[in-house]
């Protein structure tokens, strides 16, 4: 357990990370983080009787805070560097963020953007006591990780985990992070959007995005967002603003994405993709170039799961040259597909071991037909 100082990296951009804790400086500049109140007068503060006059809301707001902010932990982000000089290797802090206690065994969960880059990670819990940290997995695609922390079970206080499946917009929720590296600050504000859609630090699209305007700032990234319960319904991930600080427009994670993703991160370090074993398939930029519906077949091996479903490729001469298009899938489930991360939601709702059913056709014009096959792991 050590107590190393920071600073705070503030992502900047038009659609940014909340705290830029990746390596790309395009997306981050440095900025000092203020010093944090000590344990005693933060706990105190969260424990002292409540002024009269207060309206059920705030009562409701304060005891959310009081009972929640003990889950949330504050996360530097180290990376090695080597003096140009003397040759010496040393850690510098590149970047911070926040995130929450996961379980009793110690596992912490964050957005992958705040330990992208990294080599050691620290993590300060909220009686201020720092632990190394080590990373267990990350999901970059959907811009999540989880870290272990070897801290005693009495001291880790679990979030109560909610559901983002019926949120409703006008919804009152509240954040909390450490924006700025202000220590465990309170913000509160609505849902003012459903279905958003944010590119993930890998390129790929992260679905049913929530939107809010409970101020997010540099810092706040990885932290929870809950509703009025106290329940975590999603993780701060990202703002909309062309200064680095909150324009009103935040984004968070989905819970249900993060409570299908995290035990996979914690058992298998890793995410266990679906996909039709045997079958690869066409780049979207050869659907916009031949202004085609429906993601294409490109190969199909043989007497591979995707040849026994009656899939087949297309067919290209020896010098590479189109001389037939096979399979289109442009629909699973019934949910029509457009690019081929359409396809990849489709299957990872689905999961490993589901059957689905594709709509195929045979060509971008052919006739329309149904094929159900196994999804299996992707190797």
């Amino acid at each position: 357990m050590i107590r190393p100082g920071g600073v705070c990296l503030a992502a900047l951009g038009i659609v940014l990370a909340a705290c830029g804790g990746g390596a790309n400086p395009a997306r981050a500049s440095a900025a000092a983080a203020p010093a944090s109140p000590s344990a005693a007068l933060s706990t105190e503060s969260e424990q002292a009787p409540l002024p009269e006059g207060l309206s059920e809301d705030e009562k409701r707001d304060i005891s959310v805070f009081r009972r929640t902010a003990p889950s949330v932990v504050f996360i530097t982000n180290y990376q090695t560097q080597v003096d140009l000089f003397t040759l010496s290797r040393f850690e510098a802090p590149q970047g911070s963020g926040s995130g929450f206690v996961w379980d009793k065994q110690g596992h912490v969960v964050t957005n992958f953007h705040v330990v992208e880059g990294g080599s050691k990670f620290y993590v300060r819990l909220a009686d201020q006591d720092e632990y190394e940290a080590d990373v267990v997995g990350t999901a970059p695609d959907k811009d999540l990780a989880v870290l272990k922390i070897d801290a005693p079970a009495d001291r880790l206080v679990p979030l109560t985990i909610g559901r983002s499946s019926d949120l409703v917009i006008g919804q009152r929720v509240l954040a909390i992070g450490n924006p700025f590296g202000y220590d465990h600050t309170l913000t509160t504000g609505v849902i003012s959007g459903l279905g958003r859609e944010l590119t993930s630090p890998s390129g790929r699209r992260i679905r049913d995005v929530i939107q809010t305007d409970a101020a997010i700032n540099p810092g706040n990234s990885g932290g929870p967002l809950m509703n009025s319960s106290g329940r975590l319904i999603g993780i701060n991930s990202q703002i909309f603003s062309p200064s680095g600080a909150s324009a009103g427009i935040g984004f968070a994670v989905p819970i249900d994405i993060v409570t299908r993703l995290v035990p996979q991160l914690i058992k298998n370090h890793v995410i266990r993709q679906p996909t039709i074993a045997g079958a690869s398939f066409l780049s979207d930029y050869w659907a916009q170039r031949f202004d085609y519906e429906g993601v294409a077949v490109q190969d199909v091996d043989d007497g591979s799961p995707a040849d026994a479903a009656g899939l087949v490729g297309l067919s290209v001469t020896r010098t590479g040259r189109l001389r037939a298009w096979g399979d289109f899938i442009v629909a699973v489930d019934g949910k029509a597909i457009k690019s081929t991360q359409d396809l990849l939601d489709a299957f990872e709702s689905a999961g490993i071991g589901a059957t689905v059913r594709l709509t195929v056709t045979r060509g971008p014009k052919g006739k329309p037909r149904e094929v159900r096959v196994k999804l299996m792991e992707r190797r």
